[in-house]
């Protein structure tokens, strides 16, 4: 069944304020707008790499990979990581930034964190309280610098590359 020309032009000129008022398909507006807030305050920091908004959603920092500090698994510097994260970010606006999948399987927020101009995630990797952590296909973009700060905080000993015997995320 196919429409006459005057069909198709009024289903057209029906469907066209839908069409224009949607959102765009790509680009970080896209991926902000679907995924969660574009700022929030941090409420609480549960560890080195993971905070709650005042919103009650959960973050999960991508790229970055802190020692656990779960009861019965403490690993070396994960309490430390926990703090310098809460100096960082407790109380303060941030600025989120997703990528291509919003959510992780425990159904928190992904994202990079910024406060003024800085990115959390990097400076957890980049003073050794974190280590790359890579899931495709978010970071696919990022990968490359995170993995330059790790290897500099590796090769200078700072943070678990030179306070642990055995970094929880090393080799």
């Amino acid at each position: 069944m196919s429409l006459r020309p005057a069909a198709r032009r009024l289903v057209f000129l029906v469907s066209l304020p839908l069409l224009l008022s949607a959102p765009a398909a790509c680009g970080p507006e896209h991926l902000t707008r679907e995924c969660g807030p574009e700022t929030a305050v941090v409420s609480e920091v549960v560890d080195g790499d993971t905070v709650r908004l005042d919103t009650g959603e959960s973050v999960r920092y991508l790229l970055a990979d802190t020692p656990e500090t779960t009861p019965g698994k403490e690993e070396c510097l994960g309490s430390e990581a926990g703090t310098y994260n809460r100096q960082l970010v407790e109380g303060r606006a941030i600025r989120l930034e997703y990528d291509q999948e919003c959510r992780d399987r425990y159904g928190r927020l992904l994202a990079y964190v910024s406060i003024e101009d800085r990115s959390v995630n990097a400076l957890l990797v980049e003073r050794g309280y974190a280590c790359v952590l890579h899931i495709p296909p978010n970071g696919n973009d990022r990968v490359a610098d995170y993995q330059s700060l790790e290897n500099s905080a590796r090769t200078s000993h700072r943070g678990l590359w030179g306070l642990c015997p055995e970094p929880p995320c090393g080799d």
